[in-house]
């Protein structure tokens, strides 16, 4: 139930999200999501692709610090309170959040959580436990080959 998630460091200046962007389509990588955080001088590029191995090639090609991290994808309903909803039984475990990004069109009525845990092993189980739907590669339509 784990997605392996792109990490790329890339810095802050015009013109490197569209290098990095511009790298994947030209090899034919789909982008399935994406979040982007400033730290400072950089940037932490986190991307879903169709294909991750050759994704962390590209970057890597070009001289870009890129990491393959584990995160869990969580499907929940488009209203509020869903999301609290979702955190309270991992309170009560004491599983931390240590990031997470959204997005919603993946279903008519759903939202999309992508989630990096203090524990993804304890919080997917967890989370089954609650009914919570979790998303696996085959449904972002991931090629998920281990590195």
């Amino acid at each position: 139930m784990k997605l392996k998630q792109i990490t790329v460091s890339i810095e802050n200046s015009p013109g490197r999200l569209l290098e990095v962007t511009e790298a994947l389509a030209n090899a034919g990588i789909n982008l399935r999501a994406l979040s982007l955080v400033d730290t400072g001088d950089f940037g932490q590029l986190r991307l879903l692709v169709s294909d991750v191995q050759s994704a962390r090639r590209i970057m890597m090609e070009k001289s870009l610090p890129a990491r393959v991290d584990e995160v869990v994808a969580v499907e929940i309903a488009d209203k509020p309170g869903s999301f609290a909803k979702l955190l309270k039984p991992l309170l009560s475990k004491k599983i931390n959040v240590l990031y997470t990004y959204a997005f919603t069109g993946f279903s008519a009525d759903n939202a999309v959580m992508i989630f990096r845990f203090s524990d993804n092993d304890k919080a997917i189980e967890i989370l089954q436990k609650t009914g919570v739907k979790l998303l696996d590669a085959e449904a972002f339509g991931v090629l998920d080959t281990r590195e």
